[in-house]
């Protein structure tokens, strides 16, 4: 009980020096809570919902492995439904119609399908929807000329009861009437959906008023699902179709939602992660300046009698107490940043409840338990030095003499681990195998990483005093105390710059990645894409035959080429069979794309019975020119294919791609079963690019789906991809920077209450306020420019390696983003200035005599 009270009045009394450090446990527990609450919200939506549209047993096509994408979904034939209906137990047999490979516009013929990711959804209005949602405003479909559409995407789109909205599906095109507005009775996950009449949904969706694409039965009084499914497998004999009760369907959507979900709620996981491996550097540092700043008390209650188990136990207890005051507001922050996250994915179009917030029990336990563990782990050094602390430190001033014994094992461990780091590296960058080459990269990142955390303070006298020379030399005597600041502690300063390095170091290597893999693809398209424009579905569904023949029609065109994928099961001479698809195309695709080949002419692989294989998967099956080849067709026929080309790996574009002639392909599958283009392309005519843009913009004018893209575009759109994926992974590393910061500061405020005297001398043999708190200002620049270079340094290693190692993908160009590096550099002194403001002005503001007095 002594301990605890000891530590409970050591805690209150410096409260505010270990405030920062509560700040970074709670944001840490903040970002793992949030995640865990917001993930669970959206699961649980999800599951309402499912649970709102499922029937108690519902019929499917049967479910087809590698199916084609033929723009029109599987059907089941009209006749079954009377089939089902005699069924014994089925009170009622709902034909339901719905697509998500349709686009809808408005009038002015603009898409207005999600532009978060979400599918647009159309379907015939029935009773099962009527469980999911409320007409809110106008009727259902009555007739082929009317729509229902849901509240949340006319209210976006600021369409209403009379609007225009046509309907482009792959089988057919029609304009109809908003007639009715609905609202989801629970949510809408941001998908767009569109409720017509049967017969033209029917129409315009499958292309057939004889056909359906599941059945909904509902079971009558005192028949349980799993009875019900029974009896229409009975009913139906040897069938192929898929019979599921509500539980089974609701279990295959929540499936299909979590390969979504649960790669999303692992990513931020792992940036959560990162801010708590950065909020680890802050604690130790604030306990080890802490116990430094009480020797001499810890020396007192040593020499009255309290044992190193009762010291070091003193400053675990005041770690608890940090973790669990840290960990509980940063529950209840994580909360705040859970109904924060809401709200935005409100805005980009996905409308989750906040009525439906889900805060599982084991959420907050898990928060208690990081914020309180990641504490005490950070507090175990410093509390074991504390225990360490003679009775004769009683007589000395504050602060521990350096060990330098231990400073040796430290520089020599740091420098192994990062000469080991260093090794796995170069060798990733040197792998001929993606699978080990990775392996090694992982390590190596691991071990760098540690490696420049225990060398940090060796490296600190060196790097400090090279920035010193080129940044504070210029401000004089007070440029030179900033430095000597920086240097007299190199342990203290090593630690608060990783701190920084660490996001720094991910932002660095991204970059390289990044700008990377962009100068491949954009040198990978200078060298092989010979064709003028490429044409693709901005939505991802395929290019309609009504915008495919739109394209072909365009003037000043030497030619256009389609391409489709065609999946397909690839016997080889071994025995195995290879799951994949063909990329059929018309001959001219050989100039469109101008594939390097090993053995062969491409062009041979576009006869009749012929294609290419991949040179990776030729070697692995000891497959040569003119070997023989089944070609299993999924819902069409097996071919003998004749291997008239091996194409190169040394490719960003297509790598591993089969080709064949797309009219061979027809051949060997039905032509409903065949799959619509998934990308055409399309050059001028000689001295005719500006007129063949126009007339190709002009032929897809009514299809707001399809993109028209120059070599230009189509290059600025990979930038802008990765871009958005680089800015989305940089907001989220700002939370371990914005952590790295609190460190600064932390460790620049302890300081200064730790130099209270120094300070007051310095202020009485004539510093001046504005010179002191440009000495706190330039220290703390120096410190956040060493994290920098340390970061940059390490990133710029990792994404060397990764770049390396992805250059087997066919990502062969280096690209260093200068500068973005320099952003990194210019960003990290602004960040230093403002971590310095707070301790700067309570160093200037401290009374030069009772800063003398201080002992």
């Amino acid at each position: 009980m002594t301990v605890l009270r000891a530590s409970l009045r050591n805690f209150l009394a410096h409260k505010g020096r270990m405030a920062l450090s509560a700040v970074a446990v709670l944001l840490s527990v903040a970002f793992v809570c949030g995640t865990l609450v917001f993930t669970d919200t959206m699961n649980a939506t999800f599951d309402k919902l499912f649970a709102t549209t499922s029937s108690d047993v519902t019929v499917s096509p049967p479910k087809v492995d590698n199916a084609q994408q033929t723009g029109t979904p599987d059907t089941l034939p009209a006749s079954l439904q009377a089939q089902l209906a005699k069924v014994p137990g089925v009170a009622r047999v709902v034909p339901e119609v719905s697509s998500q490979q349709a686009t809808v516009a408005d009038s002015r013929n603009q898409d207005i399908g999600s532009s978060t990711g979400a599918p647009t959804i159309v379907g015939n209005w029935n009773p099962t929807q009527t469980r999911a949602v409320d007409i809110t405003s106008g009727h259902a479909p009555t007739a082929p000329t009317q729509a229902v559409l849901d509240a949340d995407t006319a209210a976006k789109h600021h369409l209403g009861i009379g609007d225009t909205l046509r309907i482009i599906a792959g089988p057919g095109d029609t304009r109809v009437t908003v007639s009715g507005i609905a609202t989801f009775r629970t949510t809408n996950p941001g998908a767009a959906v569109v409720y017509l009449d049967t017969p033209t949904a029917q129409q315009v969706l499958l292309g057939s008023r004889t056909a359906y694409t599941d059945y909904a039965l509902d079971a009558a009084p005192g028949v349980s699902d799993d009875q019900l499914k029974a009896r229409v497998d009975t009913a139906l004999g040897g069938h192929s179709y898929q019979v599921q009760t509500a539980a089974e369907l609701t279990a295959q959507n929540q499936q299909d939602i979590g390969s979504f979900l649960n790669p999303m709620k692992y990513v931020l996981l792992g940036f959560a992660g990162i801010a708590v491996l950065v909020g680890i550097f802050l604690i130790v540092n604030t306990f080890s300046m802490l116990v430094a700043q009480r020797t001499r008390e810890i020396g007192l209650m040593r020499a009255i009698g309290a044992s190193r188990r009762q010291v070091n136990r003193s400053v675990l207890v005041e770690a608890v107490l940090l973790g669990v005051v840290g960990s509980v507001a940063g529950i209840g922050a994580g909360i705040g940043l859970a109904v924060g996250l809401i709200k935005v994915m409100g805005a980009l179009g996905m409308h989750l409840n906040t009525a439906d917030l889900t805060i599982k029990a084991a959420t907050p336990l898990i928060g208690l338990t990081v914020g309180v563990v990641v504490t005490v782990v950070s507090a175990m050094l410093p509390a074991r030095r504390a225990g360490a602390i003679s009775p004769m430190a009683a007589m000395r001033d504050a602060g521990t003499p350096a060990d330098a014994r231990a400073g040796r094992i430290r520089a020599a461990l740091g420098v192994l681990l990062t000469a080991a780091g260093g090794t796995a590296l170069a060798l990733a960058a040197g792998s001929t195998s993606t699978s080990k080459g990775s392996g090694l990269l992982a390590i190596g990142v691991l071990l760098t990483l540690v490696g420049f955390v225990v060398v940090g303070p060796l490296l600190a006298g060196l790097v400090v005093r090279v920035l010193g020379a080129v940044t504070l030399r210029m401000f004089g005597p007070v440029g030179r105390l900033a430095e000597r600041n920086a240097l007299r502690n190199p342990r203290r300063t090593g630690a608060t710059a990783a701190a920084l390095m660490v996001g720094l170091a991910l932002v660095a290597s991204l970059s390289v990645v990044g700008n990377s893999m962009v100068a491949s693809a954009t040198s990978q398209m200078d060298k092989s894409v010979g064709a003028d424009f490429i044409i693709q579905s901005g939505n991802g569904n395929p290019i309609s035959p009504a915008a495919a023949k739109a394209v072909h029609s365009a003037g000043h065109l030497s030619h256009v080429t389609d391409r489709t994928d065609v999946a397909a099961t690839v016997i080889a001479p071994d025995g195995s069979r290879d799951k994949t698809e063909i990329a059929a195309a018309t001959p001219s695709y050989t100039d469109d794309l101008q594939a390097k080949t090993v053995q062969g002419r491409l062009i041979d692989a576009y006869a009749p019975g012929a294609m290419s294989v991949p040179e990776g998967w030729a070697k692995s099956h000891r497959v040569t020119l003119g070997d023989r080849l089944s070609v299993a067709f999924t819902s069409g026929s097996t071919a003998k294919l004749t291997v008239r080309a091996i194409t190169s790996d040394d490719t960003v574009f297509d790598k591993g791609a089969m080709y064949m002639n797309i009219a061979d392909a027809k051949t060997y599958l039905p032509a409903a079963k065949f799959p619509l283009n998934d990308m055409m392309f399309a050059s001028a005519a000689p001295g005719q690019q500006a007129q063949a843009a126009a007339a190709l913009k002009a032929a897809t004018a009514d299809y707001p789906q399809i993109k028209v893209r120059d070599q230009a575009d189509y290059k600025d759109m990979i930038k802008q991809q990765l871009d958005q994926l680089l800015n989305m992974i940089y907001a989220l590393l700002a939370l371990a920077i914005v952590v790295a910061v609190l460190g600064v500061v932390n460790t620049l405020a302890l300081s200064v209450v730790e130099r209270t005297r120094e300070i007051g001398l310095m202020r009485a043999i004539g510093l001046s306020r504005r010179q002191l708190r440009r000495m706190v200002r330039l220290e703390s620049v120096v410190i956040a420019l060493f994290g920098a270079v340390l970061g940059v340094a390490l990133g710029m290693g990792w994404g060397i390696a990764a770049q390396k190692l992805l250059a087997l993908a066919g990502l062969g160009v280096l690209s260093i983003p200068w500068t973005t590096i320099g952003i990194v550099f210019l960003g990290s002194a602004v960040v230093g200035l403002l971590a310095a403001l707070f301790p700067a002005f309570r160093a200037g503001r401290m009374n030069v005599l009772k800063a003398i007095a201080t002992d």
